[in-house]
């Protein structure tokens, strides 16, 4: 595997001191931009998957307290996102051609672990369209010790009468050669460029929010603004797929906000209620960006992502 080093927006991420990227090529030679974010003494790595929009610099603070516990993190810039390949002519269009080709993505991410020469146990981090790619990774055997989920996109909210329609546009431009366009209500604008901090979807905590923010105005190319009706369909038919399929055998805890707008929460509580060993909890007054809320919910929920970590490390040493 060749790596070479890539840009790395260490003063707007505020990681780990000595966090930086590599451009990597997924099998089919698209860029990718890979993260390392460091801890001294480790006794383990998180495989960080990112949602729709984000970029590596976004989880800086996220890594900065999993290195303070003892865990290197490693996140990435899907395909058509961050400084990662674009897939269409109009780059602020998030869009991928199979929805399966995250999974190529994946298999560069355990890749540069292993070049990294990284430590384990692997565990898995994966937030809103990552929860989508990271439930499939682990059904086809991600080697992780454990998975956390936050805001997992395993089905996308839309209201019921709306649903038929989604599914229709979405198919029917596929087939005309529209599936470029925006998916119905989004366009090229980023969210949190177009929006204010209030009743903003992600999270309560303003500065967060301005975290988010400063990030994508100081470097417009990591802006992302809505998907194509092409993803739409792609995401509707593997969130479909998905849900058919049993629940992997990884230990698994997963938090979504009780004021969650973006994702379908019944989809998060039929899959946690079936998953066995799993954990659901549900963060009162929570939005989208449980990792980016307020100071005492990040507190809370990264103290039991470590503990979660924690557990299953110390298994995994038990059964070896």
């Amino acid at each position: 595997m060749t790596t070479t080093p890539a840009p790395f927006f260490a003063d707007l991420s505020e990681g780990p001191l000595g966090s930086r990227a590599f451009w990597v090529e997924a099998p089919d030679l698209l860029r990718l931009r890979i993260a390392h974010f460091p801890s001294e003494d480790a006794r383990g790595t998180v495989l960080l998957f990112p949602g729709r929009t984000e970029y590596v610099e976004k989880y800086g603070r996220t890594a900065a307290v999993l290195a303070e516990a003892g865990y290197h993190t490693l996140a990435i810039d899907w395909r058509g996102q961050g400084l990662a390949d674009r897939m269409l002519i109009d780059p602020r269009t998030g869009h991928v051609d199979v929805f399966e080709d995250y999974q190529r993505d994946v298999a560069a991410m355990k890749a540069m672990a292993r070049v990294l020469d990284l430590p384990k146990p692997l565990h898995l981090i994966a937030h809103s369209m990552g929860g989508c790619i990271g439930l499939r990774s682990l059904m086809e055997g991600l080697p992780v010790a454990s998975a956390v989920f936050t805001g997992p996109m395993w089905g996308i909210r839309i209201a019921n009468p709306v649903r038929p329609a989604a599914w229709a546009i979405s198919r029917v431009s596929k087939s005309v050669g529209l599936g470029h366009l925006f998916a119905p209500g989004t366009g090229a604008a980023s969210y949190v460029v177009a929006n204010v901090f209030e009743d903003n979807t992600l999270t309560r905590d303003p500065d967060m929010w301005d975290y988010m923010r400063r990030q994508v105005l100081a470097h417009p190319e990591l802006q992302l603004g809505g998907p194509s009706l092409h993803w739409l369909h792609e995401a509707l038919a593997e969130t479909r797929t998905l849900a058919r399929r049993p629940a992997p055998k990884v230990p698994c805890l997963c938090f979504t906000g009780t004021n969650e707008r973006i994702v379908d929460v019944d989809r998060i509580r039929t899959r946690m209620a079936h998953w066995p060993g799993g954990r659901l909890e549900m963060v009162p007054g929570g939005e989208h960006e449980i990792l980016m809320e307020v100071p005492a919910t990040r507190a809370h929920v990264l103290s039991e992502i470590v503990a979660h970590f924690d557990s299953a490390g110390e298994a995994e040493v038990l059964s070896a």
